[in-house]
């Protein structure tokens, strides 16, 4: 790590070395994203780099109400016909304008690219009209309720068309975006560097020069390097390092309820490696549920700061189901599933997980609480990237992810439960989880949506493709003096306004 900041600040040698400290900013990564398109990737840690790079049509506030960014409103001329209105004046980091023809080349591209990751969010879109250059009107083919909501994110992420066209499926090598930083380099495991736009609409809200993202896996290294000052902001502190940020007079902590959860992907049907014993059985994956005492894990891996859970939304939004709670651990319950499963003991499974320490350890904790049951658990580490390669291509029998959470339930749960969901990694199908899935999105009524997910879970928790685990915390640690930053539940760190005491 040391020699990767000597490299990263010998950049910075022509500047004057108290402006270097005070104008750019070091933000510590849980992990290496993926590739930087917003069409095509797919990580946490990638959309914290794009809240840089990349303004969406629109954001979402603290309070999770979606706000205009580069669009100025839009208006419901009927259930599937929605116009959007956009921002004058803004450009482009090569210079094109963001204008309504941008917007239709974004979105034609999220829904026709091989490998787009954005298709299952948007893809009630049937047609785009362009009105005039700052009007576009989206034709959808039913009413889709959380369709507003998913271009809060990277499906409303409007690209250059220029650039895309020229660059094709290298563009995520080097992105051009219309945020407030422009590209720079990336070194892979490395670093990220971004510098100032300065044709940026809000340009007065942008007070350093550069950003560098220094993924960091290790969560004892990246608090060992805030405390040194190496880095100015941390964006996830784990709850067993809390205390010490606390008692570091040069550090303060912010903290939050996030909309994530982690869980356990199960291998159901993606390739050969679904044809397992846990793969084809509910009832083996309820038995393994069963031999898990989340509660106690949490506290070990955690210090109890985290909130088991058994469903994707997390407590705090209003399609929570209150019904669906995690069930207690209970051995001879999981033993007896198995033994009326009719399955041989012990029951082999190998979960692949990503290489961060704390996930490590909590797969350990799974391993060996499993066992007690009758489970022969092996772990497989893997590098954050190449394991969600590995997930989609469906090299794995239970894949232990996250997700990163979104305001409104469609986010959450139509990508991951729905047949072809691009994040649906091991290829669960239902087909009445289908129905119920889409349905919900062509109705905004609160109570409506309700009913139709609390059957959703109904049916999820029999089949359990996907195991629940717990919902993490938004622990962010940063340097005293840092200014400016403002907590969303999304976990993202938004850089306007933010700088360092003078």
């Amino acid at each position: 790590m040391g020699a990767a900041l000597a490299v990263t600040f010998a950049v910075w040698l022509a500047a004057p070395a108290a402006r270097a400290q005070e104008s750019t900013l070091h933000v510590g990564l849980r992990e290496d994203p993926d590739l930087l398109d917003p069409i095509l990737g797919s990580s946490y840690v990638g959309r914290i780099v794009f809240a840089g790079l990349c303004d969406k049509l629109f954001d979402i506030s603290p309070d999770l109400k979606i706000v205009p960014q580069l669009a100025t409103g839009y208006e419901y001329k009927d259930p599937t016909h929605l116009v959007i209105r956009l921002r004058p004046n803004v450009q482009f980091q090569d210079g094109e304008p963001v204008d309504a023809n941008a917007v239709k080349f974004t979105l034609l591209r999220a829904l026709t690219v091989k490998g787009s990751m954005r298709r299952g969010e948007i893809n009630s879109i049937t047609s785009i009209d362009v009105i005039d250059p700052l009007t576009v009107e989206l034709v959808l083919k039913a009413p889709d309720a959380p369709l507003l909501s998913q271009l809060t994110d990277r499906s409303g992420m409007v690209l250059p068309p220029k650039v895309v066209e020229q660059e094709g499926d290298k563009f995520g090598l080097h992105p051009v975006c219309s945020g407030p930083f422009s590209f720079v380099e990336r070194v892979p495991q490395d670093r990220i560097v971004l510098q100032r736009f300065p044709g940026y609409w809000n340009a007065g809200a942008i007070h350093f020069d550069r950003v560098v993202y220094l993924p960091t896996p290790n969560a004892a290294v990246r608090l060992a390097n805030l405390q040194a000052g190496a880095l100015d902001l941390v964006e996830q502190i784990l709850p067993t390092d809390v205390a010490a940020v606390r008692r570091d007079p040069k550090l303060k902590l912010a903290i939050q309820d996030s909309l994530m959860y982690e869980g356990i992907t199960f291998n159901t049907g993606n390739g050969p490696a679904a044809n397992t014993t846990i793969g084809q059985n509910a009832l083996v994956r309820r038995a393994f549920e069963l031999a898990i005492d989340r509660t106690s894990l949490i506290q070990v891996v955690y210090n109890g700061m985290y909130t088991s859970t058994a469903q994707a939304n997390p407590p705090g939004s209003p399609y929570y189901d209150a019904a669906i709670q995690p069930p207690a651990r209970d051995v001879a319950k999981a033993e007896a599933l198995l033994k009326q499963a009719g399955v041989s003991l012990p029951v082999p499974v190998t979960i692949t997980i990503p290489n961060n320490p704390d996930l490590q350890q909590a797969g350990q904790v799974i391993q060996a609480m499993a066992k007690e049951a009758g489970f022969d658990v092996k772990l497989l580490a893997m590098e954050f990237a190449s394991s969600l390669q590995a997930g989609y291509a469906g090299r794995f029998q239970a894949y232990m992810i996250g997700w990163s959470g979104r305001s409104d339930p469609d986010g959450n749960m139509w990508q991951f439960l729905h047949t072809g969901g691009t994040f649906n990694y091991g290829h669960y199908s239902n087909v009445e989880v289908d129905t119920l899935l889409d349905d919900a999105r062509r109705h905004d009524e609160l109570a409506t949506r309700r009913a139709l997910y609390d059957r959703v879970w109904q049916q999820e928790r029999k089949d359990l493709p996907l195991l629940y685990l717990w919902n993490p915390k938004n622990i962010v640690g940063m340097k005293r003096t840092l200014e400016g930053f403002q907590q969303v539940p999304d976990g993202l760190i938004r850089l306007q306004g933010m700088q360092f005491a003078r």
